[in-house]
């Protein structure tokens, strides 16, 4: 249901509220710490702007939903959003499930803007309606590549889980660094204990191990394992999509969690904006807020200044992508046609390399940019 403008000089004000649903994962199997840091950055920009008198005297509301990292689960969401008159559908983390997600909304005509998921196909087909913050996969996985080549870490391991994100994280490795001398080998982390894996690590002379594969389980133990082979004193561990970032990290490995090196989508420094947000979001969470976080806040504010300028239309909202121009928490966003991507995509967000500081967890330090 779309809710149409008032007819001229009716002397009726629509005061109904906008709404926009969300999908977060806040239950396991879902990425929770990811999730909240998510909502933090949505409810945020949401209560921003209706403080600042909403859309056109109109509140904007969240309907939030649980993914639980379920593909089934958020497509379900994505068909009971529509029903209830979403104006557009925001968020999500996970990318096998924002896939879903995108799928679903493409198929009912429902303007979604994806917040964090970076899987380059996010839809099969060329689509209209979807539009993405995160960068692609292919550009982040990259360059995270350039970052262990120009550190000569050029015998790199990935011990990975099934997943379409984990093997395609593995194809953009292999692909990018085979070129350049480098291999990557392939592990199964369902078929190694930690103890096999450092076996294989050393059998194979790998000067770099990334974990693709899920956190707390099994990557606390696996790093572990490594941290503890004294063979594998010189290997470094990779995790490029992002486990570190997050406190629970730190919490699980102690003094294990730092020189882990993922991928981080902020700019070296904050301008005036980001600072603002960064204070206000780290009041709301306890806690340093994310890249997920900040990523959260750009998503409502992007998605109110669409409807602002054109509507509650869902077709008008979807139309408006390519002329979107919105100052973001990370730099001037718009919107455009990225080679290979079907959807209209942020180009782009920034993308550093960073990991956490030995000599104090709490910092980050940045090791490589792109």
């Amino acid at each position: 249901m779309n809710t149409p403008p008032s007819p001229s000089g009716s002397g009726h004000r629509d005061t109904s509220p906008v709404r926009l649903g969300a999908l977060v994962p806040l239950t396991r199997p879902g990425w929770v710490e990811a999730g909240r840091h998510l909502l933090a950055g949505l409810e945020l920009a949401a209560g921003e702007v209706n403080d600042a008198g909403g859309i056109d005297g109109r509140p904007l509301e969240l309907l939030v939903r649980d993914t639980a990292a379920d593909p089934e689960r958020a497509a379900a969401a994505v068909d009971e959003l529509a029903g209830l008159g979403v104006a557009a559908v925001v968020g999500e983390y996970h990318s096998v499930v924002a896939r879903a997600a995108a799928a679903r909304a493409d198929a009912l005509g429902v303007p979604f803007l994806c917040s964090s998921a970076v899987l380059d196909a996010l839809t099969e087909e060329r689509t209209d309606w979807v539009a993405r913050l995160a960068p692609a996969q292919s550009r982040g996985w990259r360059i995270y590549a350039d970052f262990l080549l120009a550190a000569g870490r050029d015998r790199i391991a990935v011990v990975t889980q099934p997943s379409v994100y984990w093997a395609t994280g593995t194809r953009i490795l292999r692909e990018h660094v085979a070129p350049r001398g480098g291999t990557v080998l392939e592990l199964d982390a369902n078929a190694l204990t930690p103890e096999a894996l450092c076996d294989a690590l050393v059998a194979h002379d790998a000067s770099a191990l990334l974990l693709l594969v899920g956190s707390p389980e099994p990557a606390v133990p696996f790093v572990r394992a490594v941290r503890d082979d004294r063979r594998l004193a010189e290997l470094l561990i990779g995790a490029p999509a992002g486990q570190p970032e997050f406190a629970g990290w730190a919490a699980s490995l102690g003094e294990d969690c730092a020189g882990i090196p993922f991928l981080r989508y902020l700019p070296e420094r904050l301008g005036p904006l980001g600072d603002r947000v960064a204070k206000e979001l780290r009041e709301r969470l306890g806690e340093a807020p994310s890249f997920v976080a900040f990523e959260g806040w750009d998503t409502v504010t992007v998605l109110a200044a669409a409807v602002r300028s054109h509507g509650t239309d869902r077709a008008a909202v979807a139309e408006s992508w390519s002329r979107i121009a919105v100052e973001g928490t990370r730099g001037p966003i718009r919107f455009s046609r990225a080679p290979g991507l079907g959807v209209w995509q942020w180009t782009w967000a920034p993308i550093q390399v960073v990991d956490r500081d030995p000599s104090e967890h709490d910092r980050f330090r940045v090791l490589h940019a792109g």
